[in-house]
Parts: C-alpha cells; structure tokens; sequence
C-alpha cells in the first residue's frame, strides 16, 4: 500500500498496489503491521456500509464526541464520492481546515481519518456505495455533525446537493 499524505495532520489518502495476472487482480486494503508501522490506529473493531441511489446525495459531517472518538478507513466500493475531512482538533495546527479526495471503484482509494475529524461525501454517481472501517463502535449518544454548507469551513464541493437528511442540514453554526 502506498500512503500520501493530506495537507491535515494524521490524514491520508491510501492507494493499493494491485497484483495482477490474467485472472485479474489481487490487492491488500488494510494491513494492522503496516498501519501501525505509519502510527496509525490500527485498532479497527466495526465495519458498516452506506448504498446511496442518487448522484448528489450528501451524507455529513460526521463525527463522534469524546470519550468514543474514532479513526475511520473509508473506501467507495462501487460509484464515485468526493469524500470531505474536516480537522476539529482545537490543538491542531489545521483546526477548522478541510480536504477532499475523490474516492471511487475504479480508483479503489481509500482514505485515512485521525480521531477528531468530520467526516462526509458527496456521491458523484448514481447508485455510490461506501465501506467504513473504524476503531470505535457506534455510540448514538456520542453522535455530532457540523453543517456541509457551514462558513467555518467554506468547503467547496463539486456539485449541487439534490439529497440531504434533514438532521445533516440542520446543524447550528460551528462555533469555536
């Protein structure tokens, strides 16, 4: 695997080497030895996946509250999604920053997230599927957002939003 890393701290996006012969190919996406060799929590105990049907379909920003803050390897299994990170770490020297990758099947990219950031896509096509893997299990009680269109961070995203969950567009203003 190969690790690039994002212009926020502890973020990263991962490309796989591909194995190929003429059966196709064959590639690793998570390896706890390397991840942890790069200091990266490697401690990943819960796997959930999203279907979107609709291109423009916003899901975030997304985050768990402290003490079940959780690191995420997210990856876009079939589709495409321009996959935004926003860094809430007040102690961050890229407190309030953001960064987007686009993630897809064909690219078969997957990106890193450090505890302390949001975390959202917007889905590019039609019928977009995403696989997560995380180190903390689903707290709802713990469960907080940040608004996509919120000024604190200016994101700028790609496309229009055509589908967002009443929840994700009803976050107060980030104030910090």
């Amino acid at each position: 695997m190969k690790f690039s890393p994002l212009p926020l701290d502890g973020a990263v996006v991962i490309e796989p080497e591909l194995m190929e012969d003429e059966r196709g190919f064959f590639m690793r996406t998570f390896c706890c030895e390397e991840f942890s060799a790069h200091g990266f929590d490697s401690n990943l105990i819960q796997c959930s996946s999203s279907f979107n049907k609709r291109k423009g379909t916003l899901r975030g920003m997304h985050y768990q509250d402290k003490p079940h803050e959780e690191a995420k390897i997210v990856r876009c299994t079939m589709g495409n999604i321009y996959d935004v990170i926003i860094d809430l770490r007040p102690e961050s020297t890229t407190f309030k920053c953001w960064a987007a990758v686009e993630l897809s099947a064909d690219n078969r990219k997957s990106i890193y997230i450090p505890k302390g950031f949001a975390h959202g896509f917007l889905t590019l096509e039609d019928e977009s599927e995403i696989f997560y893997m995380m180190s903390e299990r689903f707290y709802p009680e713990r469960a907080r957002g940040v608004r996509w269109d919120d000024p604190a961070f200016a994101i700028d995203w790609p496309s229009d939003v055509c589908v967002i969950s009443s929840r994700d567009k009803s976050y107060p203003d980030f104030i910090q």
